[in-house]
């Protein structure tokens, strides 16, 4: 396979964790896996988004930069290495959470880090529909997701939808989730896994393998 860097993306609750997990068991990869129970003002931000969206966005902004600067300073190409979370995403939730002010000064620290990224070979944007990341959510119950606002996802799905409808830095591979179960269904993720092992430039839209009868 001639991929040695997958991101896979998509909003809260669209499967990325578990994507990657099988991904790198198939491809025998490393594995970079956003540690979001770490920031310490998640818990409240999703409780009072207008106050504490600057340190919590922040919090992320720099320590996903820490992350990936020791990404960057290992071999990459030594092995495939896949992860769940494209270090771009992070000025989607900016964009959505910080009043103007606050963004101006993101923005400043992000086009200072963004540079000194590793760019990937391949990005896997999955989505799903509101109501099913909304069951996922609530299915893995995490305790600092119990008073999760379903129309800030809502926003976060279109803006992730608009991001991605104008993303040509890498090659991009859109597969909506809704319909599929790669964790439990070895076929759908075997005609996955030959998806991405041939996808190479541009974008491609994946058709789900029960989409695909007569």
């Amino acid at each position: 396979m001639e991929h040695r860097y997958i991101v896979v993306e998509g909003p809260i609750g669209v499967g990325k964790s578990s994507l990657t997990n099988l991904l790198a068991q198939r491809f025998s990869a490393r594995k970079v896996m956003e540690v979001v129970e770490e920031n310490p003002f998640l818990s409240s931000f999703y409780s009072d988004r207008t106050k504490y969206a600057f340190q919590t966005q922040m919090f992320f902004l720099l320590s996903r930069f820490k992350q990936q600067q020791a990404l960057f300073q290992q071999d990459l190409f030594s092995t495939v290495t896949v992860s769940d979370y494209l270090f771009a995403k992070d000025r989607i939730f900016a964009c959505l959470t910080l009043d103007p002010n606050e963004l101006s000064l993101y923005d400043r620290v992000y086009d200072e880090l963004n540079p000194r990224v590793a760019r990937p070979d391949l990005v896997i944007y999955l989505q799903a529909r509101l109501e099913v990341l909304l069951h996922r959510i609530k299915k893995r119950a995490r305790e600092f997701e119990r008073k999760f606002d379903a129309a800030y996802l809502e926003q976060l799905c279109h803006a992730y939808n608009d991001f991605f409808f104008h993303y040509s830095d890498t090659p991009l591979l859109v597969i909506n989730t809704s319909e599929i179960d790669y964790v439990n269904n070895e076929a759908d993720l075997e005609d996955l896994v030959q998806v991405i092992r041939k996808h190479r430039a541009g974008t491609h839209h994946y058709i789900p393998l029960a989409s695909k009868g007569g």
